[in-house]
């Protein structure tokens, strides 16, 4: 008997919470049943955060259901509250667009779009177009005030300052799943649980407006085993784009979470058997860091490629247990008129640290070497003795390696 997916999901521990467990179960059996995925394209390159969803699309995808990802064209004109303290800054719509475009060019290398497996869909095509006074006659009779006040995604905000402008999004997310089931027969939304008041809204919508039953499942967050949230690096969040974030460091950042985090993440981030991830769940001690190449090799091969993975992973044995090959260490050029400039002019000027007080927290604290030396003089020069033909090995904190090349 062909296992459910939604075992699998549950296997892998992705369910956080579940609108109908039987009849999602029973929705998730059904070859070709279609669900979708929302992405607001807040930023020109998906990160690891999406990673989850991606890989939850993934397993659904395996299991013959059929994907819709929604390119959230039309949302990001406003922008999601869930999860923030502060209003996120308002695009334009060529910025929009532009980024909306590069989401999708990455999840094609991710997931499988050929002989028509998956429907690639852009709320603009609705939301744009549709005039505000026509939507508030159709959606809005559908929603209290006082209901919505009462979601997690608006509470948080009220303190802080909640603007009209973001208080409409949980309606028009709704009104996605609406058309989407208009257009697809879609009736189950998916995402992560930041997202649950939303979804919820959306199945409640369909239940209304067509009489029909429609369905809401998120899954867990990318956190630590402490609670806090994964995918962050010294230059800020660990992107897909290999060009705001290299692969070694992709590869490097999964190489060196926690202990307590690896078998976590291999269910997460890997298509790995369960009884593979079993094995590697009893390792201890020093052995551990078996399973962390591994989840660093599958997830940088997922993403970049096995080639680039393989690359990034001789880097690393050159590096640490002189074994490899560093071609692929990250590396930086320096212009000839940068030297004599301090290392906390470069590492911020080369966004190699997010700010100078950053770069000057590193050297207060004994976190940078360049050679096997630590810096211990704060406003140190970068000056050209220090290289050998031309280049030259830092490090940032335990395992960052950025290899500095001299321009010729």
């Amino acid at each position: 008997m062909k296992n459910n997916v939604y075992d699998t999901l549950l296997e892998r521990d992705f369910v956080a919470q579940v609108t109908h467990e039987q009849e999602v179960r029973n929705y998730l059996s059904q070859e070709g049943a279609t669900f979708y995925e929302g992405f607001d394209p807040t930023a020109d390159s998906l990160h690891a955060g999406h990673l989850v969803q991606i890989m939850v699309m993934g397993h659904m995808l395996r299991a013959g259901l059929r994907p819709i990802a929604l390119m959230g064209g039309g949302t990001g004109y406003i922008g999601d509250p869930s999860g923030r303290t502060d209003m996120r800054t308002v695009m334009t719509p060529e910025t929009i667009e532009y980024n909306v475009n590069c989401f999708i060019e990455q999840m094609k290398n991710l997931l499988d779009f050929s002989a028509d497996k998956m429907i690639l869909a852009n709320n603009a095509e609705w939301l744009v177009p549709v005039g505000y006074l026509d939507f508030i006659r159709e959606v809005g009779p559908h929603f209290t005030i006082n209901r919505m006040l009462s979601a997690e995604c608006y509470k948080q905000r009220l303190e802080t300052g909640l603007s009209f402008l973001e208080f409409n999004y949980m309606m028009l997310q709704a009104y996605d799943f609406l058309m989407l089931f208009r257009k697809h027969g879609c009736r189950l939304q998916v995402g992560g649980d930041d997202q649950w008041s939303n979804i919820i809204a959306g199945t409640e919508l369909i239940r209304k407006k067509e009489q029909e039953p429609a369905f809401g499942l998120t899954f867990k967050l990318l956190e630590t085993s402490g609670g806090q949230k994964m995918g962050k690096t010294a230059k800020g969040a660990l992107w897909l784009d290999e060009s705001k974030c290299s692969v070694y460091d992709f590869y490097q950042y999964w190489r060196n979470i926690d202990d307590a985090d690896v078998s976590q993440n291999l269910r997460f981030m890997t298509f790995l058997e369960m009884n593979e991830i079993r094995e590697y769940d009893k390792l201890e001690g020093a052995d551990i860091n078996q399973a962390k190449k591994r989840l660093a090799y599958e997830v940088t091969a997922l993403v970049h490629g096995h080639a680039k993975a393989k690359q990034a992973e001789e880097a690393a044995l050159s590096l640490f247990e002189s074994g490899g090959d560093d071609a692929s260490v990250p590396s930086e050029m320096i212009a000839p008129h940068e030297l004599g400039s301090t290392l906390i002019d470069i590492l911020a000027g080369h966004g190699l640290m997010q700010s100078k007080g950053a770069a000057r927290r590193l050297i207060e604290q004994g976190g940078l070497y360049v050679g096997d030396e630590a810096v211990t003089e704060l406003f140190t020069e970068l000056t050209e003795n220090l290289f050998t033909n031309n280049e030259l090995i830092i490090r940032l904190g335990k395992k960052r390696y950025i290899k500095l090349i001299i321009e010729n």
